[in-house]
């Protein structure tokens, strides 16, 4: 991580994504799950996460995460249903960026999505694949929360 970036976490000045969480974790070997939510996996065969049940942590206002994985130890990818609040038409992307590869769904709302330079509107039951080191943000569109599966790999 850059010094600068490092700095404007420290300070509250940018958010610290789930990525570079990720990126700490695998850096010296603890579960993600550890510095998301303080508990560590222990499920090896299964982990079942029933509906509205993952465990959650809002990552900024705007962003929630919910785990639904949460409890399987050493897993190759991290799913979580993110819910995105709407804001005021005219607030720019909040771009990130991260090595790897991001799958999301919608499951319920409309988001814009920005990659890469190029906006795209996905609807309830789409879906988009991407290499997720092209700058990327979400927006939920029609003044109502977007709901969509995402999994980073």
């Amino acid at each position: 991580m850059e010094p600068e970036l490092y700095r404007q976490i420290e300070s509250g000045e940018e958010d610290i994504s789930v990525w570079i969480l990720q990126k700490i974790a695998r850096q010296y070997g603890v579960q993600l799950d550890s510095l998301l939510f303080g508990e560590e996996p222990k499920m090896t065969s299964y982990f079942l996460t029933r509906a509205g049940k993952g465990t959650s942590m809002e990552r900024t206002r705007v962003y929630k995460y919910q785990s639904l994985a949460a409890g399987f130890l050493n897993r190759r990818v991290d799913p979580f249903l993110v819910t995105v609040e709407p804001k005021e038409e005219d607030v720019p992307f909040h771009y990130n960026s991260h090595p790897g590869q991001e799958f999301n769904m919608v499951v319920s709302g409309r988001m814009l999505i920005g990659i890469g330079g190029k906006e795209l509107t996905l609807d309830e039951g789409d879906a988009i694949y991407f290499d997720s080191s092209q700058p990327h943000g979400m927006k939920a569109l029609d003044n109502k929360s977007v709901e969509f599966l995402a999994v980073i790999i």
